[in-house]
């Protein structure tokens, strides 16, 4: 029968120091005493951590505030801690077919520098991706005022499946396009530890976060612009599936009444084109076809129509397979999707037995980066003290 590994000293000490930062980390500032009662610690143990933690550079220890005039202070002060925002940065990336976005941030998760730029065509060399994105970060770490030896992690997402190890799922060509050794590269270029993430998933981490499903355990995550990806979390904790296809929405074009993965801008595009486009000539673009509805026109309340009941389709699909709590439309569609919530919503117990709530992303096209910082913070927060902070 197996034993369990004996509590060493310095088990103990990781431990101990790993409680103090996590309260830290959720506190503005904490007194030892307040520390010793939300770790169970001594006041020695308590002390010795924080000392060996202000001299990694994780926390600080603040002044005293000036003393009441009036009440004059008895005893010694309490010393007060805070945990060091400033002691790191990590990037989030956004990498999509046809542009890359980098966000900066702090390690209460600011964004304090963000650049974006733009791939020549989608089937490019892989060191030529690799080049776009490298500018990418390093533009937005100059946004930011920092250095690239000052970035803890890096979270990544692609438009391609992920499994558990990082790598892509290339039985597609257009996945395939993902794989260039992004993570390799850029270890090559800057020392950087890159968590590569399917967007997808990364945009469920960020809603999760800091949208609309804050707090949700039971949470899919519907990227539903060009193309429909989801992002699926089960008890709080993302699903990959074998090679990380999980989530991967090719199955709808076996569904009825849906035939494809089509997301909404793309279905609003085609539809307006076979109703004749708008007045001009041509295809209106989503937003048009929005603009337009909400103006009253007859032709884009009808294209709204049909694209709410296919994607009420869509979600009772999810519904009857996963039985989430709640599904986010997110992208760049968010903003206009919430007109569609209503007749999704009053659709959705005719196609499935468990309707889910549904609402529509705050994060706009931030959610995939949003998700890509939290992915990078959750990997400096479990593996803070054999991280090296340059100051």
């Amino acid at each position: 029968m197996p034993h369990a590994a004996a509590a060493t000293p310095q088990l103990l000490r990781r431990v101990n120091a790993q409680a103090v930062l996590r309260h830290l980390r959720g506190a503005d500032v904490a007194t030892g005493t307040e520390l010793m009662a939300l770790t169970g610690l001594t006041r020695a143990s308590v002390i010795a951590v924080c000392e060996d933690l202000i001299g990694r550079g994780w926390i600080v220890e603040l002044e005293q505030p000036p003393a009441n005039a009036d009440k004059a202070r008895k005893g010694r002060p309490a010393r007060r801690f805070a945990y060091n925002p400033e002691a790191g940065v990590v990037l989030g990336l956004d990498i999509g077919a046809a542009t890359t976005t980098a966000a900066v941030a702090d390690l209460r998760g600011t964004v304090i520098g963000r650049s974006s730029e733009s791939f020549r065509a989608a089937d490019i060399p892989a060191q030529e991706r690799i080049a776009v994105v490298d500018l990418a970060c390093r533009q937005a770490l100059e946004a930011a005022g920092t250095d690239p030896g000052r970035v803890l992690a890096v979270g990544a997402g692609i438009a391609a499946p992920v499994d558990r190890e990082g790598n892509v799922l290339v039985t597609q060509r257009f996945w395939s396009l993902f794989d260039v050794g992004l993570r390799s590269a850029l270890k090559e270029l800057h020392g950087w530890t890159v968590l590569l993430e399917n967007d997808a998933n990364l945009a469920a981490l960020g809603e999760r976060w800091r949208g609309s499903g804050a707090g949700v355990d039971d949470l899919v995550v519907l990227l539903a612009g060009e193309r429909l990806g989801a992002g699926v979390m089960e008890s709080g904790r993302l699903l990959h599936g074998r090679g990380g296809a999980a989530g991967e929405m090719g199955y709808l074009d076996m569904v009825e009444g849906v035939g494809s993965s089509d997301g909404i801008a793309a279905l609003a595009r085609q539809w307006s084109a076979a109703n004749g486009g708008p007045s001009a000539g041509g295809a209106a673009s989503a937003p048009r076809v929005f603009e337009d509805a909400a103006h009253g026109d007859a032709a884009a309340l009808a294209i709204l129509g049909r694209i709410s009941e296919r994607m009420a389709r869509v979600i009772a699909s999810i519904a009857s397979l996963i039985n989430p709590e709640q599904v986010v439309i997110g992208g760049a569609v968010a903003e206009s999707a919430g007109v569609l919530l209503p007749e999704i919503a009053a659709l959705l117990p005719s196609f499935t037995a468990t309707p889910p709530r549904v609402t529509a992303s705050p994060l706009g096209d931030a959610i995939v980066t949003v998700g890509a910082v939290r992915h990078a913070l959750d990997y400096v927060e479990a593996n803070a003290l054999e991280l090296e902070l340059t100051g």
